[in-house]
């Protein structure tokens, strides 16, 4: 049984999605607020997170910062009335995974949570530590080291990392990044692409001398070593 916590003020909106998930047999816990939200995060063990963006006392963005900064890296589906390219990148860069705009359908908010539940579960239980010239990456602890020193990423930046190394030496298309590190369903465009590879390059390809993420024009992005 998945286990869901709903972070939504909207009573008809958490009422809908609550019945809904219920009758699939998902175990749901809602939270009207930004700040009980984050207690029952912090002290509970979930699946999946449905963070509403505009939340009483705190806001869904703030939300989602707190439980990155403090390792809780559930994924974290964001629900949305406000659709812009701007608005969505930030959402993904405090730490969201993906976002479904209001008003959505149901099946739709059902297959994003079973996709963000799937991918989760397929990290590897064996060869859980990865590396990639001066760089590597520990799935299990959920830590980075770049030069021997700690970096602090986002959990997409993660995902993207852990897809590169994981393809090291092989040219990967802005597509194929998309469906693997964002899921299938994501429809934002390739921009989100480019400036998230520019975040990990800024972050853990900072020597000029031995440059591991490489653009290839036209094609898309090869982490080489």
């Amino acid at each position: 049984m998945m286990k869901v916590l709903l972070v939504e003020d909207e009573p008809n909106v958490a009422g809908l999605i609550n019945k809904g998930l219920t009758e699939q047999g998902y175990s749901i816990t809602v939270a009207p607020d930004g700040s009980l939200g984050l207690e029952l995060a912090l002290n509970n063990s979930f699946d999946v997170i449905i963070l509403d963006i505009m939340l009483p006392n705190m806001s869904g963005m703030e939300l989602c910062r707190q439980l990155r900064q403090k390792k809780i890296l559930t994924p974290i589906l964001f629900l949305t009335a406000l659709g812009t390219t701007e608005n969505i990148v930030a959402g993904l860069n405090a730490g969201g995974d993906d976002y479904l705009l209001k008003p959505f359908k149901f099946a739709e908010l059902e297959a994003r949570l079973r996709s963000l539940y799937r991918r989760n579960q397929q990290l590897p239980k064996e060869d859980t530590v990865l590396r990639a010239g001066n760089l590597s990456i520990d799935l299990d602890a959920k830590l980075i080291y770049y030069a021997g020193e700690p970096v602090s990423l986002t959990s997409t930046e993660f995902r993207l990392l852990e897809f590169f190394i994981k393809n090291k030496n092989r040219v990967l298309s802005r597509i194929e990044l998309l469906e693997n590190v964002w899921g299938i369903d994501f429809n934002l465009g390739t921009n989100v692409v480019d400036v998230y590879v520019n975040y990990l390059r800024k972050k853990v390809d900072k020597d000029p001398e031995q440059k591991i993420i490489h653009t290839v024009i036209g094609m898309g992005y090869m982490l080489k070593i």
